[in-house]
């Protein structure tokens, strides 16, 4: 069972230290500043901008992508492409570690600082709401 405990005031904390004392032995403890589901929320747009307007070269021909195609594409330029690529299992290759969840808020915050950026260099106009 997974329980995710805010540690927002001092009886939340209580909680966690209570739950961590109680805690089976295997169990694991994160603590960490995740995106928030605003920041999540905020990059869906900007990616549906970018599959609205602009096409891509996939597989050599020019193509519109899916918003999580471009979310895969835009993540490999935000970390400046270095990732590590493994073959695909019935050849092609695969892009390694490309995960967004993982970024903290001051992380997520510099991402869609970056896609904003990205767009304006493009000429992406981003507006309306994407789910």
């Amino acid at each position: 069972m997974e329980r995710r405990i805010y540690l927002v005031h001092d009886d939340a904390r209580r909680h966690a230290r209570a739950a961590i004392d109680g805690a089976p032995v295997g169990s694991v403890v994160t603590i960490g500043t995740n995106r928030t589901s605003e920041q999540n929320a905020a990059q869906w747009p900007l990616l549906q901008a970018f599959a609205d307007q602009l096409p891509w070269t996939v597989n050599g021909q020019t193509v519109k992508m899916s918003a999580d195609e471009w979310k895969d594409v835009l993540t490999a330029a935000f970390n400046r492409e270095h990732l590590r690529i493994a073959q695909g299992w019935d050849g092609g290759i695969v892009m390694l570690g490309l995960r967004t969840r993982r970024f903290s808020k001051v992380r997520f915050s510099e991402w869609l600082d970056f896609l904003h950026a990205a767009a304006a260099e493009r000429g992406i106009t981003v507006g309306g709401s994407f789910r």
